[in-house]
């Protein structure tokens, strides 16, 4: 008899904006669903961009993860299909930002997303879910942390990267000791990252000497396409697939489906 496997649940998290965060759940869903996965993003974003860098409309967006959470509506009745085989998403908008002050009152405000993601009848679905968390460390983002097997934390090559990511660490282990003893860095990868650019290489150096294995081998270039694919509605992965922006992606898919679910 064979088995079956739950989704690795991946929450891709940065309290920092701007460090390609959205961009890396998207990317690294549609490379893995395009190698044959069943993949879903959870946008939990009250700005909505991975589902609005997926092509779903904002009038479209019947059910959100605002009725996730804060009505405890079956996940399978929020998800939606998109453009790309094998991807779907459980979409968001901006009702999701007034979440915060609405679960403070539930006993279960921590867990909802974790109960959501393993309901009985999501069992088996999915191969991967990525949560896109917004970009700061609050209740939606500690959801997150709570229901992930790992965090992947994209960062940016640029001046006190490293120093930013001490928060995240500590909420991280707080979380551990709280309510996910499991939970791991699944890793942080690089991204903007401009070869030419002695200040993004030392940002390098300095990622892999101190966080050693933990920074995928795998750097994403600043990469104009990579910049323009929103602006489309589709990720980079099929806007262009040529490019270097899109091919890193495809080899940080690769090195995470080499870790094994």
């Amino acid at each position: 008899m064979s088995v079956v496997l739950d989704a690795k649940i991946i929450a891709v998290t940065n309290q920092k904006g701007g460090v390609g965060k959205t961009t890396t759940a998207i990317n690294l869903a549609a490379a893995l669903a395009m190698d044959g996965n069943q993949v879903l993003i959870v946008d939990l974003d009250p700005q909505g961009n991975a589902s609005t860098g997926l092509g779903i409309e904002p009038h479209a967006r019947a059910m959100t993860t605002y009725d996730l959470l804060i009505e405890e509506a079956p996940l399978d009745e929020v998800v939606m299909p998109t453009d790309i085989d094998n991807l779907k998403i459980a979409p968001a908008t901006t009702d999701l930002s007034s979440a915060d002050v609405e679960l403070v009152a539930n006993e279960k405000r921590s867990h909802l997303l974790h109960d959501a993601l393993r309901a009985p009848q999501t069992s088996g679905i999915y191969d991967y879910i990525l949560i896109d968390c917004p970009p700061s460390l609050n209740l939606l983002t500690v959801n997150a942390l709570v229901a992930a097997h790992s965090v992947l934390i994209p960062l940016q090559s640029e001046f006190f990267a490293l120093e930013g990511l001490s928060q995240l660490m500590l909420t991280i282990r707080e979380v551990r000791e709280a309510a996910n003893p499991s939970l791991r860095i699944e890793g942080v990868v690089l991204t903007m990252h401009d070869s030419r650019n002695n200040l993004a290489q030392q940002v390098e150096a300095d990622a892999r000497e101190t966080l050693g294995e933990l920074v995928f081998k795998t750097v994403v270039p600043r990469n104009v396409r990579v910049s323009e694919a929103p602006s489309y509605a589709m990720p980079v992965i099929t806007y262009d697939p040529g490019s270097k922006g899109s091919e890193a992606y495809v080899r940080l898919a690769h090195e995470l489906a080499a870790k094994g679910r």
